[in-house]
């Protein structure tokens, strides 16, 4: 599995969780400013929305090439107005981090979000949060070729079975037996 295939995993599932939490309004009520305090505290300590930070500089970066490939004469312009409005939206970053913080506190109780806290605040948590990505591309690369192996394995197993266990009249299991039943031409 690639990292680009594990980013979007990642961030399909943040996604569907800031839904899931949009879905529930009145489970909002019940989170107590306490618990999504921890909520708060937690997805910033796991940094469970750092993968996104480039959405805005990448949508800025998308939209200046889009107008000045439309109007090479208005580039300096462009960059100006385009980099003034995406730091104006840049505020609007907030409303992500709630959301997230939203969707920790719908799952985890406040006393898990506090423990979650304090483990990724020690050495070894902050060791998994940096090394962690590493680890799991070498798991993915593991589990690719574990994936190969056991299916190439599996078939090798299978056509043996089928090839000591077929009926005769099938042949050898290549086809064979489907030639020789074949009317001559």
């Amino acid at each position: 599995m690639t990292l680009f295939r594990t980013v979007r995993r990642h961030s399909t599932a943040i996604v569907a969780a800031v839904l899931v939490a949009w879905s529930i309004p009145a489970a909002a009520q019940d989170i107590s400013e306490s618990h999504l305090k921890a909520a708060r505290t937690a997805v910033a300590t796991i940094n469970a929305t750092d993968e996104f930070d480039n959405i805005l500089p990448q949508a800025a970066q998308a939209l200046k090439i889009e107008l000045i490939n439309k109007d090479p004469n208005l580039e300096d312009l462009i960059n100006q107005t385009v980099d003034t409005k995406a730091i104006e939206l840049a505020s609007r970053r907030a409303d992500l981090e709630r959301e997230a913080a939203l969707a920790y506190a719908r799952v985890f109780t406040e006393q898990e979000l506090n423990e979650i806290s304090a483990f990724y605040q020690t050495e070894a948590g902050k060791k998994l949060i940096a090394q962690g990505p590493i680890v799991m591309r070498s798991v993915y690369q593991a589990a690719e070729i574990w994936q190969r192996g056991l299916a190439r394995d599996l078939a090798q197993e299978v056509a043996a079975v089928l090839e000591d266990e077929a009926p005769i009249e099938q042949g050898d299991g290549a086809g064979g037996g489907a030639e020789e039943a074949a009317p001559a031409q």
